[in-house]
């Protein structure tokens, strides 16, 4: 039961309260003992009950006989109890709208900054929440199609996968067009899979690939959404029609050799173990570090380190110089592959 004494809270009605109630009703009388006997309650609980219906007025004494009560029709009460909440959430309304238009006047002015305004070509985005914002904002403004690629595959957080999912459906909800580049370790990872047959069902299209330029988002062929190159948490917008053209030309060679999306376990897992296995061995070819190969696969240093160690074995290298040689000798090198 609320005891609270803000008259702007409401009153939380609990099962003894009901209870007694209906007993009073049911001509059961005003005394607590005999409540609480015919109850089954305490004395104490069946007391603090009558109580609180009291101070509610949900019953009252009967006239002429003061010694007797009854209960009082709730509608007649409804408004009394419910009116300081109303008043409460009437006021907070107010306030909600005079900040969304201050924010309102702020953000005319933040689009219209110089530089850096919302027609600049290229605008850099220093924090995680600036960049949340302005993904938000894009999205809402999106209305033919938005195109990513998201490097990776592993790690990824499922709370942080069911807000995007919500986006997602507001996009998808507007018939936008909604396109998705994943590495092939996505296949593997649960979340994903879960997070991608979902997005599908709505309409959403994922395919996958051994090998990935980078993380890009583009909305509308307009808009395209960069990583900043310090690793932090910042990104950078570019509007210049011809860089985004070229972005999203980028996108679209990667597409089409792309695998659609399927659950790894269940469609296509030799068909992805080779082509992970033939990209490792031509990224050791090139003589690219361990954590560099993770980090163009998408996956973790320890899985990579463990592919490395397999196909090392299979070489019969016992260096990674070794390796590399022995790689281009025995013509396992693709050359033709992109990216590398």
């Amino acid at each position: 039961m609320n005891e609270s004494k803000d008259p702007s809270v409401p009153p939380y009605f609990g099962e003894d309260d009901i209870l007694v109630y209906g007993w009073i009703l049911d001509g059961g009388g005003s005394r607590a003992d005999r409540a609480a006997s015919e109850l089954g309650l305490t004395p104490e609980r069946a007391a603090a009950a009558l109580e609180r219906l009291w101070s509610l007025n949900l019953i009252r004494t009967v006239s002429p006989r003061p010694g007797e009560i009854t209960a009082v029709d709730p509608d007649a009460v409804a408004d009394a109890l419910t009116a300081p909440l109303r008043d409460s959430i009437r006021r907070q309304e107010e306030q909600l709208e005079r900040i969304r238009s201050g924010i309102g006047l702020l953000r005319d002015r933040f689009l219209n900054r110089r530089p850096g305004g919302d027609d600049s070509a290229v605008d850099v985005i220093p924090t995680l929440e600036e960049v949340r914002a302005a993904l938000n904002r894009a999205s809402a403004e999106c209305r033919e199609e938005v195109v990513s690629s998201q490097p990776g595959g592993n790690g990824r957080i499922p709370e942080a996968m069911e807000e995007a999912l919500g986006r997602d459906h507001a996009l998808l909800s507007r018939n936008v067009r909604m396109r998705t580049l994943y590495h092939h370790t996505a296949r593997f990872n649960g979340p994903s899979q879960a997070y991608v047959a979902a997005a599908t069902a709505l309409g959403a299209e994922y395919r996958t690939s051994h090998e990935l330029f980078g993380r890009l988002i583009i909305y509308d062929r307009s808009l395209a959404f960069l990583p900043d190159r310090n690793g932090s948490w910042g990104a950078v917008a570019v509007r210049e029609p011809t860089v985004v053209q070229y972005l999203y030309d980028i996108f679209e060679q990667y597409w089409t050799r792309a695998t659609p999306f399927s659950d790894a376990a269940q469609h296509g897992l030799e068909q992805v173990a080779k082509e992970i296995h033939s990209t490792i061995v031509l990224l050791l070819a090139a003589g690219l570090k361990d954590e560099a190969i993770a980090r163009r696969l998408g996956m973790s240093l320890r899985t990579a380190r463990r592919h490395i160690a397999d196909i090392m074995g299979d070489l019969g290298a016992e260096s990674r110089f070794q390796a590399g040689v022995l790689v281009a000798q025995s013509g396992l090198v693709n050359r033709s592959q992109p990216g590398v």
